[in-house]
C-alpha cells in the first residue's frame, strides 16, 4: 500500500493503484484523480460517479461496465465517451473505489 497527498489530504492506494479506503474520497479528490487521467468532470460524469459509489455501498464491490450500463442506465457508448478506454476502471479510480472484480 502507498499513500499520496491529493487535494490536501493523505490518500492511501492499493497495489493496483486504486484508493484503498473509499472513506478518504471527496469531490476534490475526485477532481484531482480525474485530472491525472485527463478527464474534465461534467454533470454527466458526476451522475456515473455517484451511481458507482452508491452501488458500491449496497453491493460491496465496484460496479462492472455491464452493471453501470444495465442498472445505472448509462448507455455503453456514452460511458465510453465519458471515460474512454476502460470506463469501469476509470470511473472506479475517480470514484475512489477499488478495481472492479473481473477487470484485468
Amino acid at each position: 500500500m502507498s499513500e499520496r497527498e491529493i487535494a490536501g489530504k493523505t490518500v492511501h492506494f492499493d497495489e493496483d493503484g486504486f484508493m484503498a479506503n473509499p472513506a478518504e474520497w471527496d469531490k476534490d479528490v475526485a477532481q484531482a484523480l480525474a485530472a491525472e487521467i485527463k478527464i474534465d468532470l461534467t454533470d454527466s460524469h458526476w451522475k456515473v460517479i455517484e451511481f458507482c459509489r452508491t452501488d458500491y455501498e449496497a453491493q460491496g464491490d465496484a460496479p462492472t461496465l455491464r452493471r453501470i450500463t444495465k442498472v445505472g442506465g448509462v448507455p455503453t457508448k456514452e460511458l465510453y465517451k465519458l471515460f474512454p478506454k476502460g470506463p469501469a476502471k476509470k470511473v472506479a479510480y475517480v470514484a475512489g473505489l477499488k478495481k472492479p472484480s473481473g477487470c484485468i
